[in-house]
């Protein structure tokens, strides 16, 4: 048998707490309220006269008045009955995207249909998808070279996320270099106050640690005590890659290059804080990593999707109404009473 009460909810129901002030207020006011009387000599003369039914009647008006005032009440403090609840699984986990924008990231071995552009181009791209398939996530971005700088704190606004990604370009940190162990600890900042069950970053370089003020593993070990997982990828092909270079003339040609990159401190970094490391050498095996990850990384909680209700208050405004009426009618009419 379903129990009707747990099907019952107020949208105000602060509102309900005039209701026993109001009950108490009649019975103080009733109860110094004195009888009319008259004085005879003796009472002998009316001990036949039995009490009429509109005198006992008259009793009760004023708890009839009380009735309603309560009706009312409850109509203004909104019940609803919940007809369908239904319960749907989301997953939400703290991301942040630590993504390298130094100048080797200006290699142009990656192909976005059919046309060569730089590794940061197809992050940036990558990147978008990625944040476009998460659902209930907070995630933010940081950015580095030689320093590192948050260009979006942790948000589920992800349109927003998308148009701060979009301004980061190649020399947007003036001072050139890799800053891996800045990058990591800038992202530490932002996850570790956060109370959620799994917090991870996903860092993405191409070149070695050679700049900023902390330790790649120092900030390794500070997210395995954390409790945030570490995910690392290495972006960019194997051997001498194109890389756009100015001429004496001022023109932009390209030059084969060898960016070194070290595999191991990625590696390190990941097995430290129980995370994976990842080697994306084209923009197809980029994608695989990112939706790798996206599969690993899920956090299911239920929470309550939507409420149909069906609003109460019209018909206990209608009950409150009528019974006013009734008491207002008998009032002025079979019980009224002269001053």
């Amino acid at each position: 048998m379903i129990n009707l009460m747990t099907m019952i909810s107020f949208k105000d129901p602060w509102l309900l707490w005039f209701i026993p002030v109001c009950v108490a207020g009649m019975i103080y006011l009733l109860k110094r309220q004195r009888p009319v009387s008259f004085r005879f000599s003796s009472v002998n003369i009316m001990k036949d006269v039995k009490v009429s039914w509109r005198a006992r009647a008259l009793k009760w008006l004023p708890f009839l008045r009380l009735f309603v005032l309560v009706l009312f009440l409850l109509a203004l403090a909104g019940p609803r009955q919940i007809l369908q609840q239904t319960e749907i699984k989301t997953e939400g986990i703290d991301i942040i995207l630590a993504i390298d924008a130094s100048g080797s990231m200006a290699a142009q071995d990656f192909v976005i249909k059919g046309r060569r552009v730089n590794r940061l181009a197809v992050v940036k791209d990558v990147v978008k998808d990625f944040i476009s398939q998460r659902r209930g996530d907070r995630i933010g971005i940081v950015v580095f070279a030689a320093r590192a700088y948050t260009i979006s704190p942790l948000t589920t606004d992800y349109d927003w996320i998308k148009m701060n990604l979009d301004r980061v370009e190649l020399g947007l940190i003036r001072e050139d270099g890799t800053a891996i162990g800045s990058a990591l600890a800038t992202s530490l900042t932002r996850l570790k106050e956060r109370d959620v069950k799994s917090k991870i970053v996903i860092l993405l370089t191409d070149g070695k640690n050679n700049a900023g003020q902390f330790q790649p593993l120092d900030a390794a070990k500070a997210a395995r005590a954390l409790g945030i997982k570490v995910y690392t990828i290495g972006a960019g092909s194997k051997g001498r890659v194109p890389f756009p270079v100015q001429d004496l003339f001022g023109r932009t040609i390209m030059q084969n290059v060898r960016i070194d990159m070290d595999e191991g401190l990625l590696k390190e970094l990941a097995s430290i804080s129980d995370g994976q490391y990842f080697r994306a050498t084209d923009t197809e095996s980029l994608k695989d990593i990112y939706n790798e990850i996206d599969r690993l990384e899920k956090t299911e909680r239920e929470e309550t999707g939507y409420k149909e209700y069906k609003q109460l208050f019209p018909f206990i405004l209608l009950g409150a109404m009528l019974l006013l009426t009734i008491e207002v009618t008998l009032r002025w009419t079979v019980l009224m009473t002269l001053p």
